[in-house]
């Protein structure tokens, strides 16, 4: 794996089972996850879409940065959301703003 920063989008989604109770249960996780990104000086968009049952994250890292968040994203939401990550190749953003 290559150690170029690259961006990524995480896109997320509420099962057709989840429930206030589950959403209560892995929003704290998901909080502390994405403030151990910022921790460590990474940039992270997160936010809901107009439905309010869907929502993005916008990251940049290397492809073994980003399995490695996108495995502990799994650990945390797995069974409650439905998820998938993708290599954004749209434009180089958070790289031209990250300067």
């Amino acid at each position: 794996m290559t150690d170029q920063k690259i961006p990524w989008v995480l896109i997320s989604s509420f099962k057709e089972t989840t429930n206030m109770h589950d959403l209560e249960k892995i929003t704290p996780l998901i909080g502390e996850l994405i403030d151990d990104w910022h921790a460590d000086g990474k940039i992270m968009w997160s936010g809901a879409f107009s439905d309010n049952k869907t929502s993005m994250a916008v990251f940049e890292g290397t492809a073994q940065e980003a399995k490695i968040f996108y495995e502990k994203y799994g650990k945390i939401c797995s069974g409650i959301l439905d998820y998938h990550m993708l290599q954004w190749d749209a434009m180089p953003l958070l790289s031209i703003l990250s300067h």
